[in-house]
Protein backbone atom coordinates (compact mmCIF):
# COMPACT_ATOMS: atom_id res chain seq x y z
CA UNK A 1 0.00 0.00 0.00
CA UNK A 2 1.34 3.48 -0.64
CA UNK A 3 2.35 5.96 1.93
CA UNK A 4 1.73 8.52 -0.46
CA UNK A 5 -0.32 11.53 1.20
CA UNK A 6 -2.36 11.69 -1.73
CA UNK A 7 -3.35 8.28 -1.99
CA UNK A 8 -4.62 8.38 1.66
CA UNK A 9 -7.84 8.08 2.68
CA UNK A 10 -10.01 10.96 3.51
CA UNK A 11 -12.96 11.01 6.35
CA UNK A 12 -13.45 14.26 7.28
CA UNK A 13 -16.10 16.07 5.76
CA UNK A 14 -16.10 13.31 2.78
CA UNK A 15 -15.40 9.95 2.73
CA UNK A 16 -12.94 9.50 0.21
CA UNK A 17 -10.68 6.37 -0.82
CA UNK A 18 -7.78 8.68 -2.16
CA UNK A 19 -7.43 12.80 -2.22
CA UNK A 20 -6.92 12.58 -6.13
CA UNK A 21 -9.52 14.44 -6.91
CA UNK A 22 -10.64 15.37 -10.99
CA UNK A 23 -11.18 18.86 -11.34
CA UNK A 24 -13.70 20.12 -13.68
CA UNK A 25 -12.92 21.14 -16.92
CA UNK A 26 -15.22 22.16 -19.84
CA UNK A 27 -14.94 19.49 -22.83
CA UNK A 28 -17.88 20.34 -24.85
CA UNK A 29 -19.60 16.81 -25.91
CA UNK A 30 -22.81 17.80 -25.17
CA UNK A 31 -23.47 18.20 -28.97
CA UNK A 32 -27.06 17.90 -28.96
CA UNK A 33 -30.59 19.38 -28.60
CA UNK A 34 -30.97 20.25 -25.28
CA UNK A 35 -27.56 20.09 -24.03
CA UNK A 36 -27.48 16.31 -22.56
CA UNK A 37 -25.10 14.41 -21.19
CA UNK A 38 -25.20 11.31 -23.55
CA UNK A 39 -24.70 7.71 -22.76
CA UNK A 40 -21.76 6.70 -25.47
CA UNK A 41 -19.57 9.96 -24.14
CA UNK A 42 -20.07 11.35 -21.00
CA UNK A 43 -21.14 7.88 -19.48
CA UNK A 44 -17.79 6.49 -19.94
CA UNK A 45 -15.56 9.25 -19.97
CA UNK A 46 -16.65 9.73 -16.06
CA UNK A 47 -16.68 6.16 -15.51
CA UNK A 48 -13.06 5.73 -17.11
CA UNK A 49 -12.05 8.00 -13.75
CA UNK A 50 -13.76 6.39 -11.12
CA UNK A 51 -10.80 5.40 -9.19
CA UNK A 52 -10.17 9.30 -8.26
CA UNK A 53 -11.33 10.43 -4.78
CA UNK A 54 -13.68 12.56 -6.13
CA UNK A 55 -14.90 13.87 -9.49
CA UNK A 56 -16.35 17.22 -9.95
CA UNK A 57 -17.85 17.51 -13.36
CA UNK A 58 -17.64 19.99 -16.28
CA UNK A 59 -19.79 23.42 -15.23
CA UNK A 60 -23.14 22.69 -16.34
CA UNK A 61 -25.61 25.51 -16.25
CA UNK A 62 -28.29 26.61 -13.86
CA UNK A 63 -30.47 27.56 -16.47
CA UNK A 64 -31.18 28.91 -20.03
CA UNK A 65 -29.80 32.31 -18.97
CA UNK A 66 -26.42 30.69 -17.89
CA UNK A 67 -25.15 29.46 -20.91
CA UNK A 68 -21.86 31.01 -22.72
CA UNK A 69 -20.15 28.10 -24.51
CA UNK A 70 -20.66 25.71 -27.03
CA UNK A 71 -21.87 22.41 -26.43
CA UNK A 72 -22.12 22.36 -22.78
CA UNK A 73 -24.60 20.31 -20.35
CA UNK A 74 -26.81 21.71 -18.16
CA UNK A 75 -28.82 20.53 -15.08
CA UNK A 76 -32.47 22.25 -15.62
CA UNK A 77 -34.24 20.24 -17.62
CA UNK A 78 -35.78 16.69 -16.84
CA UNK A 79 -33.43 15.73 -20.12
CA UNK A 80 -30.54 16.57 -18.81
CA UNK A 81 -31.17 15.41 -14.94
CA UNK A 82 -31.85 11.80 -16.80
CA UNK A 83 -29.01 12.57 -19.08
CA UNK A 84 -26.70 12.32 -15.75
CA UNK A 85 -28.54 10.08 -14.22
CA UNK A 86 -26.45 7.72 -16.41
CA UNK A 87 -23.34 8.91 -15.58
CA UNK A 88 -23.83 9.07 -11.72
CA UNK A 89 -24.85 5.37 -11.70
CA UNK A 90 -21.77 3.90 -13.88
CA UNK A 91 -19.07 6.25 -11.66
CA UNK A 92 -21.09 4.72 -8.15
CA UNK A 93 -21.17 1.02 -9.94
CA UNK A 94 -17.30 1.50 -10.36
CA UNK A 95 -17.19 2.68 -6.66
CA UNK A 96 -16.46 6.29 -7.62
CA UNK A 97 -17.74 9.60 -6.29
CA UNK A 98 -18.96 12.72 -8.13
CA UNK A 99 -20.41 16.03 -7.71
CA UNK A 100 -21.44 18.34 -10.31
CA UNK A 101 -20.22 21.70 -10.79
CA UNK A 102 -23.72 24.74 -11.18
CA UNK A 103 -22.27 27.18 -13.61
CA UNK A 104 -24.01 30.39 -14.79
CA UNK A 105 -21.13 32.32 -16.76
CA UNK A 106 -22.91 36.06 -16.37
CA UNK A 107 -21.19 38.38 -19.12
CA UNK A 108 -18.80 35.74 -20.88
CA UNK A 109 -21.64 34.94 -22.82
CA UNK A 110 -23.11 35.88 -26.35
CA UNK A 111 -26.58 36.90 -27.35
CA UNK A 112 -26.20 34.02 -29.70
CA UNK A 113 -27.08 32.03 -26.81
CA UNK A 114 -29.63 33.88 -26.01
CA UNK A 115 -31.95 34.62 -28.83
CA UNK A 116 -30.01 37.54 -29.48
CA UNK A 117 -31.11 39.43 -26.20
CA UNK A 118 -28.32 40.33 -23.69
CA UNK A 119 -26.46 38.31 -21.60
CA UNK A 120 -26.97 39.11 -18.03
CA UNK A 121 -24.38 40.31 -15.78
CA UNK A 122 -23.95 42.37 -12.35
CA UNK A 123 -23.15 45.47 -14.70
CA UNK A 124 -23.62 46.29 -18.26
CA UNK A 125 -19.65 46.36 -18.45
CA UNK A 126 -17.89 44.02 -21.69
CA UNK A 127 -15.34 42.08 -20.26
CA UNK A 128 -13.55 42.83 -23.88
CA UNK A 129 -12.76 38.44 -24.36
CA UNK A 130 -14.59 36.06 -25.93
CA UNK A 131 -17.61 33.10 -26.19
CA UNK A 132 -17.19 30.02 -27.82
CA UNK A 133 -20.08 29.94 -29.93
CA UNK A 134 -22.15 27.48 -32.36
CA UNK A 135 -19.65 29.80 -35.03
CA UNK A 136 -17.26 29.31 -33.12
CA UNK A 137 -14.89 32.29 -31.05
CA UNK A 138 -16.88 35.59 -31.26
CA UNK A 139 -16.08 38.73 -29.08
CA UNK A 140 -18.24 39.47 -26.00
CA UNK A 141 -20.39 42.13 -25.90
CA UNK A 142 -21.75 44.64 -22.96
CA UNK A 143 -24.41 42.71 -21.29
CA UNK A 144 -27.35 43.84 -19.61
CA UNK A 145 -27.39 45.22 -16.17
CA UNK A 146 -29.15 42.47 -13.70
CA UNK A 147 -32.11 43.62 -12.47
CA UNK A 148 -33.20 42.32 -8.63
CA UNK A 149 -35.78 40.17 -10.36
CA UNK A 150 -32.86 38.74 -12.41
CA UNK A 151 -30.87 38.11 -9.03
CA UNK A 152 -33.96 36.03 -7.39
CA UNK A 153 -34.31 34.19 -10.22
CA UNK A 154 -30.61 33.43 -10.67
CA UNK A 155 -30.96 32.36 -6.84
CA UNK A 156 -33.84 30.12 -7.58
CA UNK A 157 -32.49 28.82 -10.34
CA UNK A 158 -29.39 27.50 -8.56
CA UNK A 159 -31.32 26.03 -6.08
CA UNK A 160 -33.18 24.34 -8.24
CA UNK A 161 -30.24 22.86 -10.11
CA UNK A 162 -29.39 21.48 -6.87
CA UNK A 163 -32.28 19.58 -6.71
CA UNK A 164 -31.61 18.66 -10.02
CA UNK A 165 -27.99 17.05 -9.11
CA UNK A 166 -30.06 14.95 -6.01
CA UNK A 167 -32.33 13.66 -8.34
CA UNK A 168 -29.73 12.84 -10.55
CA UNK A 169 -28.20 10.95 -7.99
CA UNK A 170 -25.07 13.26 -7.76
CA UNK A 171 -23.14 12.76 -4.11
CA UNK A 172 -23.32 16.40 -3.91
CA UNK A 173 -22.77 19.80 -5.69
CA UNK A 174 -19.88 22.81 -6.31
CA UNK A 175 -20.92 26.22 -6.90
CA UNK A 176 -18.58 28.19 -9.70
CA UNK A 177 -17.62 30.85 -8.23
CA UNK A 178 -14.55 31.62 -9.94
CA UNK A 179 -12.49 32.08 -13.28
CA UNK A 180 -14.77 35.26 -13.65
CA UNK A 181 -18.38 34.14 -14.35
CA UNK A 182 -21.32 35.28 -12.77
CA UNK A 183 -20.40 35.39 -9.04
CA UNK A 184 -17.01 36.22 -9.81
CA UNK A 185 -17.99 39.17 -11.30
CA UNK A 186 -19.71 40.13 -8.87
CA UNK A 187 -17.06 40.14 -6.52
CA UNK A 188 -14.83 42.14 -8.45
CA UNK A 189 -14.54 46.03 -8.55
CA UNK A 190 -13.78 46.26 -12.18
CA UNK A 191 -17.11 44.10 -13.32
CA UNK A 192 -19.09 45.34 -10.32
CA UNK A 193 -20.03 48.85 -10.55
CA UNK A 194 -23.35 48.41 -8.88
CA UNK A 195 -25.01 51.05 -6.36
CA UNK A 196 -27.48 48.80 -4.35
CA UNK A 197 -27.60 46.34 -2.22
CA UNK A 198 -25.07 44.42 -4.58
CA UNK A 199 -22.94 46.46 -5.29
CA UNK A 200 -20.54 49.40 -3.66
CA UNK A 201 -19.22 47.51 0.03
CA UNK A 202 -17.33 43.56 0.23
CA UNK A 203 -20.41 42.73 1.96
CA UNK A 204 -22.45 43.67 -0.85
CA UNK A 205 -20.76 42.31 -3.67
CA UNK A 206 -20.73 39.08 -1.86
CA UNK A 207 -24.16 39.18 -1.04
CA UNK A 208 -25.81 37.38 -4.16
CA UNK A 209 -22.78 33.95 -3.21
CA UNK A 210 -24.28 34.41 0.20
CA UNK A 211 -27.76 33.84 -0.82
CA UNK A 212 -27.33 31.40 -3.21
CA UNK A 213 -25.69 29.52 -0.86
CA UNK A 214 -28.28 29.61 1.92
CA UNK A 215 -30.72 28.86 -0.90
CA UNK A 216 -28.69 25.74 -1.63
CA UNK A 217 -28.36 24.40 1.82
CA UNK A 218 -31.99 24.94 2.23
CA UNK A 219 -32.73 21.95 -0.34
CA UNK A 220 -29.98 19.97 0.38
CA UNK A 221 -27.70 19.01 3.49
CA UNK A 222 -24.84 21.21 3.94
CA UNK A 223 -21.96 18.65 3.83
CA UNK A 224 -23.20 18.37 -0.10
CA UNK A 225 -21.72 21.43 -0.88
CA UNK A 226 -18.91 22.52 -2.29
CA UNK A 227 -17.45 26.31 -3.46
CA UNK A 228 -14.38 27.08 -6.04
CA UNK A 229 -12.58 30.59 -5.74
CA UNK A 230 -9.81 32.19 -8.16
CA UNK A 231 -8.70 35.09 -5.38
CA UNK A 232 -5.49 35.59 -7.81
CA UNK A 233 -7.15 35.59 -11.42
CA UNK A 234 -5.87 38.51 -13.35
CA UNK A 235 -5.78 39.59 -16.79
CA UNK A 236 -8.07 36.37 -17.89
CA UNK A 237 -11.40 35.96 -18.62
CA UNK A 238 -12.13 39.86 -18.25
CA UNK A 239 -10.94 40.34 -14.63
CA UNK A 240 -8.59 42.36 -13.39
CA UNK A 241 -7.54 42.29 -9.64
CA UNK A 242 -7.32 45.73 -7.34
CA UNK A 243 -6.41 46.28 -3.81
CA UNK A 244 -10.21 45.15 -2.64
CA UNK A 245 -9.99 41.75 -4.67
CA UNK A 246 -7.70 39.59 -1.55
CA UNK A 247 -9.40 41.27 1.03
CA UNK A 248 -13.05 40.70 -0.13
CA UNK A 249 -11.90 37.03 -0.87
CA UNK A 250 -10.74 36.20 3.20
CA UNK A 251 -13.82 38.05 3.76
CA UNK A 252 -15.64 35.06 2.18
CA UNK A 253 -13.21 32.44 3.21
CA UNK A 254 -13.67 33.68 7.01
CA UNK A 255 -17.49 34.00 6.58
CA UNK A 256 -17.91 30.32 5.41
CA UNK A 257 -16.45 28.82 8.87
CA UNK A 258 -19.80 29.67 9.75
CA UNK A 259 -21.28 27.01 7.40
CA UNK A 260 -20.34 22.49 7.35
CA UNK A 261 -19.53 22.41 3.62
CA UNK A 262 -18.04 19.56 1.87
CA UNK A 263 -14.92 21.48 0.84
CA UNK A 264 -13.63 24.86 -0.44
CA UNK A 265 -11.87 24.76 -3.86
CA UNK A 266 -9.39 27.49 -4.23
CA UNK A 267 -7.03 28.02 -7.58
CA UNK A 268 -3.21 29.19 -7.33
CA UNK A 269 -2.45 32.16 -9.99
CA UNK A 270 -3.36 30.78 -13.17
CA UNK A 271 -0.32 33.22 -14.78
CA UNK A 272 2.42 35.44 -13.52
CA UNK A 273 1.20 37.73 -10.73
CA UNK A 274 4.65 37.79 -9.40
CA UNK A 275 4.84 42.05 -10.28
CA UNK A 276 1.25 42.60 -8.87
CA UNK A 277 1.88 43.52 -5.34
CA UNK A 278 -1.70 43.14 -4.11
CA UNK A 279 -1.77 39.88 -5.03
CA UNK A 280 -1.38 36.39 -3.18
CA UNK A 281 1.44 34.75 -4.97
CA UNK A 282 0.65 31.17 -2.73
CA UNK A 283 -3.11 30.62 -2.10
CA UNK A 284 -3.18 27.73 -0.21
CA UNK A 285 -0.51 28.46 1.66
CA UNK A 286 -2.10 32.26 2.31
CA UNK A 287 -5.91 30.84 3.36
CA UNK A 288 -5.60 27.65 5.08
CA UNK A 289 -5.20 29.32 8.74
CA UNK A 290 -8.31 31.36 7.60
CA UNK A 291 -10.26 28.96 6.74
CA UNK A 292 -11.03 25.50 9.60
CA UNK A 293 -12.76 23.17 7.21
CA UNK A 294 -11.84 21.00 4.24
CA UNK A 295 -9.61 22.91 1.38
CA UNK A 296 -8.81 21.99 -1.70
CA UNK A 297 -5.95 23.11 -3.67
CA UNK A 298 -5.86 23.01 -7.81
CA UNK A 299 -3.66 24.44 -10.37
CA UNK A 300 -0.43 22.77 -11.97
CA UNK A 301 -0.09 20.21 -9.15
CA UNK A 302 2.07 16.99 -10.49
CA UNK A 303 2.45 14.28 -7.86
CA UNK A 304 5.18 15.29 -6.17
CA UNK A 305 3.90 18.79 -5.42
CA UNK A 306 0.62 17.52 -4.68
CA UNK A 307 1.78 14.85 -2.14
CA UNK A 308 4.04 18.04 -0.52
CA UNK A 309 0.82 20.32 -0.23
CA UNK A 310 -0.89 17.80 1.81
CA UNK A 311 2.26 17.06 3.92
CA UNK A 312 2.70 20.59 4.67
CA UNK A 313 -1.02 20.57 5.73
CA UNK A 314 -1.55 23.81 3.20
CA UNK A 315 -4.55 21.43 1.83
CA UNK A 316 -6.19 18.47 2.49
CA UNK A 317 -7.13 17.91 -1.43
CA UNK A 318 -5.61 17.99 -4.79
CA UNK A 319 -7.62 18.43 -7.87
CA UNK A 320 -6.06 17.60 -11.35
CA UNK A 321 -7.34 18.81 -14.52
CA UNK A 322 -5.20 17.99 -17.67
CA UNK A 323 -3.49 15.32 -16.22
CA UNK A 324 -7.23 13.57 -15.72
CA UNK A 325 -7.76 14.16 -19.57
CA UNK A 326 -4.74 12.16 -20.79
CA UNK A 327 -4.76 9.51 -18.12
CA UNK A 328 -8.03 7.97 -16.76
CA UNK A 329 -6.25 5.53 -14.39
CA UNK A 330 -4.08 8.97 -13.07
CA UNK A 331 -4.78 7.16 -9.11
CA UNK A 332 -2.65 4.22 -10.39
CA UNK A 333 0.19 5.90 -12.32
CA UNK A 334 0.49 7.38 -9.18
CA UNK A 335 0.57 4.66 -6.87
CA UNK A 336 2.55 2.72 -9.35
CA UNK A 337 5.31 5.63 -10.25
CA UNK A 338 4.11 5.07 -14.05
CA UNK A 339 4.62 7.75 -16.22
CA UNK A 340 2.24 9.97 -17.62
CA UNK A 341 0.90 10.48 -20.86
CA UNK A 342 0.69 13.77 -22.68
CA UNK A 343 -2.75 15.42 -23.52
CA UNK A 344 -3.80 16.80 -27.15
CA UNK A 345 -5.02 20.29 -26.45
CA UNK A 346 -6.55 20.49 -30.32
CA UNK A 347 -9.13 17.87 -28.76
CA UNK A 348 -10.00 19.68 -25.28
CA UNK A 349 -13.78 20.66 -27.34
CA UNK A 350 -14.30 19.05 -30.07
CA UNK A 351 -16.72 16.52 -30.72
CA UNK A 352 -16.63 13.32 -30.37
CA UNK A 353 -14.58 10.32 -28.94
CA UNK A 354 -11.22 11.66 -29.64
CA UNK A 355 -8.80 12.67 -27.17
CA UNK A 356 -12.01 12.58 -24.73
CA UNK A 357 -12.74 8.67 -23.86
CA UNK A 358 -9.89 7.43 -26.25
CA UNK A 359 -7.16 7.65 -23.56
CA UNK A 360 -5.95 4.25 -22.94
CA UNK A 361 -4.76 3.21 -19.15
CA UNK A 362 -1.17 2.36 -18.34
CA UNK A 363 -1.82 -1.15 -18.13
CA UNK A 364 -3.78 -1.11 -21.63
CA UNK A 365 -0.64 0.74 -23.55
CA UNK A 366 2.21 -1.79 -22.04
Amino acid sequence: MSDQALLSPFHKTLNLSNRVVMAPMTRSRAANEGNIPTEDLHVPYYTQRASAGLIITEGSQVSKDAVGYVNTAGIHSKEQVEGWKKVTKSVHDKGGKIFIQLWHVGRMSHPDFHNGELPLAPSAINPNAQSYTPEGFKDTVAPKAMSIVDIKQTVADFKNAAINAMEAGFDGVEIHSSNGYLFHQFFNGTSNHRTDEYGGSIENRTRIFFEVLDAIKVAIAQEKIGVRFNPSLNGMFGITMDEETIPTFEHIIKKLNDYDLAYVHLSEPFNDVSNISFAVKHIAKHFRPLYNGTLMINAGFDQESGNKVIEEGNADLVAFGKPFISNPDLVERFKHNYPLADWDTDTFYTIGKEGYTDYPTYEENN
